[in-house]
């Protein structure tokens, strides 16, 4: 398949600019010719039964790699898909491209390319399409990267990408950087990563490392620099007045979501690490009493069992709608000695207690965290009694977690949730699998492994259930580079 390269969108020459940036710039993705309509949720899959030699595309080539997120990759007509340049998955530092292909007819549109790349920095990657607007959002590590002070967890921001005028493309600074006392309400004291929208592309999800604690760690042990989870809502500016070049405001307001602590007491739910979450729900979830949950938040923390061992259990942390009221009194701010706290509003609580199983808690291969549409179900990887990775479901107020596949091996990739609840798709040994959350039943889909293909990941379903897309590393003449994907699963 010949592909058409454009180059739509090139990086202004640097200059500071730390006024205001007023109301929420949508950080967008293309022209308006590019998307014309938003697909509706849990649309059906027509077929029902996957198709073990379904035909696969594959959409990108060249000495170049083309690495999917592993989430929210496809825009809202589910007519582009978006991506980095990455050639491995932890050099995101050295990557300088964030670009989109076409799934019909393979066409690449280059978005942009980080000024000065080097070696060491500045970085991007991860790239995700908002699923209601013309907009994505993507990690740029900080324009001043040095080699002394590199691409790192604590050295990188969200950046929103607007391209509603062709004409006038612009780059936004989402969220807001404040290094520097007094620290910022609303401003990030480190680096994020990893985003993910919320049904209505509202808010946005992602990790976060604070660079403040992680500077006072060096010298006071009972200090730790701890990843958390946070989110940042759109439309509420945050201004921060500096003339440094690794601080400036940003259109979005951050809080944490998350309350981690250096040392937690073991056998109780306090957490040392949250990560790998995921927006519970579509809409949050209704609660077995009725009551509805505004917003909620699923994650992975990290708690000490009563012997002092890690163990990673599953937390939710639910947000009342009136969630504002109590900013006032929450230290939005922190020190140098602790992290800036969450909304006094928020609930934070264990969802699982694994402490007793002969394989206690989440295992399995680095995966985030998914839930249904509604909100009922969070998914997640464990350990059967057989020492087996197998699916497994809870819902979002606890109980006992549902084992839901029974299969004789365990994958080795990250899963990925269809639109409509039905499947799950997941990798083992360079083969798609999906599972039929029903039944718990797992089939092959598409080809037999070719010898040429390695490092299967990075599943996603597009909104209409259709397409599921996902990279392969691809060696060739020239070298081995992360290649795009696509099958219909289900086409017969």
């Amino acid at each position: 398949m010949e592909m058409t390269i454009h180059r739509f969108f090139s990086a202004p020459k640097s200059k500071k600019n730390h006024s205001a940036l007023g109301p929420l710039l949508a950080f967008a993705v293309i022209m308006q010719s590019v998307f014309s309509c938003t697909p509706t949720l849990n649309q059906q899959i027509v077929n029902l039964t996957p198709n073990p030699n379904a035909q696969e595309k594959q959409l990108t080539k060249g000495l170049q790699g083309h690495f999917l997120n592993h989430r929210q990759a496809f825009s809202a007509d589910d007519a582009w898909l978006a991506f980095d340049g990455r050639t491995d998955d932890p050099k995101m530092g050295e990557n300088s491209l964030i670009g989109m292909v076409n799934v019909r007819t393979g066409e690449i549109k280059e978005l942009y390319r980080v000024p000065g790349q080097q070696a060491y920095g500045p970085g991007s990657g991860a790239v995700s399409f908002s699923p209601k607007r013309k907009e994505a959002v993507f990690i740029r590590g900080l324009l001043s990267a040095s080699a002394e002070q590199p691409y790192h967890f604590t050295r990188r921001s969200a950046i929103g990408l607007n391209l509603e005028d062709p004409d006038a493309p612009l780059l936004t600074n989402l969220d807001a950087r404040d290094v520097t006392r007094p620290f910022t309400p609303g401003a990030l004291r480190g680096g994020s990563h990893a985003y993910s929208y919320t049904a209505d592309g509202e808010w946005l999800s992602y990790t976060y490392n604070d660079e403040i604690l992680e500077q006072t760690a060096r010298v006071n042990p009972a200090v730790k620099d701890l990843r958390t989870v946070a989110f940042m809502v759109r439309g509420k500016a945050v201004e921060v007045q500096t003339e440094l070049a690794e601080e400036f405001s940003g259109t979005n307001f951050s809080v944490i979501v998350a309350e981690v602590i250096p040392f937690p007491k073991p056998g109780s739910d306090e957490i040392q690490k949250a990560c790998e979450e995921a927006w519970v729900g579509s809409e949050g979830y209704t609660q077995a009493n009725g009551e509805k949950v505004f917003r909620a938040m699923a994650y992975l923390g990290t708690v000490l069992t009563l012997e002092g061992k890690e163990l990673t259990e599953i937390f939710v942390t639910d947000i009342p709608e009136d969630w504002e009221k109590s900013l006032e009194e929450t230290d939005l701010t922190g020190s140098e000695n602790l992290m800036p706290q969450p909304p006094r509003a928020f609930i934070q609580r264990r969802v699982t207690y694994t402490a007793g199983k002969k394989f206690p808690g989440v295992q399995g291969p680095r995966h985030w965290l998914k839930t249904s549409q509604g909100g009922d179900r969070i998914f997640f990887y464990a350990k059967s009694d057989d020492g087996v990775v197998q699916l497994f479901s809870v819902s979002p107020e606890g109980g006992e977690p549902v084992q839901i596949t029974h299969n004789d091996f365990s994958p080795d990739t990250a899963f990925s949730l269809s639109p409509d609840d039905q499947w799950i798709a997941f990798g083992y040994q360079n083969q798609i699998y999906l599972t039929e959350v029903a039944t718990g039943k797992s089939f092959p889909a598409g080809p037999a492994p070719q010898s040429n293909h390695s490092e299967l990941c990075n599943f996603n379903w597009s909104y209409s259930g259709q397409t599921l897309v996902y990279n392969k590393k691809v060696n060739e003449d020239g070298g081995s580079f992360f290649q795009i994907f696509a099958i219909n699963p289900f086409d017969q």
